[in-house]
């Protein structure tokens, strides 16, 4: 109850390991976008977590090392393409997988039932 007080739109998470874990429905992903948070980073996902967070257009980042050593109030820049996680305030740079063309499509189109309409109408 106290989460959607705390988050700012915009925010960006960092969790540790296994993120995610727990119900295989879309509501975790869902209710994280809906409160304003703009990413994910994490040590590792649970695997549902990982799909259903790009299929409703969260983007999330596998990154231990961000992971580690970024820290509430830092301020970060992420790079998709190249998987680069800058942490402006502390001066740092992670590596994270960059995340593939096709998931990008899905991110932007804001889900993957957006991607599909959009699709659809353009046939």
């Amino acid at each position: 109850p106290e989460f959607p007080k705390k988050v700012s739109k915009g925010d960006i998470i960092v969790a540790d390991k296994n993120f995610g874990c727990g119900s295989s429905r879309e509501h975790a992903p869902i209710a994280i976008k809906a409160a304003g948070v703009q990413a994910v980073i994490a040590k590792s996902f649970a695997r549902i977590f990982y799909r259903n967070a790009f299929n409703i257009g969260l983007p999330i980042f596998e990154s231990p090392d961000a992971s580690d050593r970024i820290r509430e109030g830092d301020e970060v820049e992420i790079d998709a393409d190249t998987g680069e996680i800058k942490n402006l305030t502390r001066g740092e740079s992670y590596k994270a997988k960059p995340i593939p063309p096709f998931m990008q499509e899905l991110i932007s189109a804001g889900g993957l039932v957006e991607w599909t309409r959009k699709r659809i109408q353009a046939a």
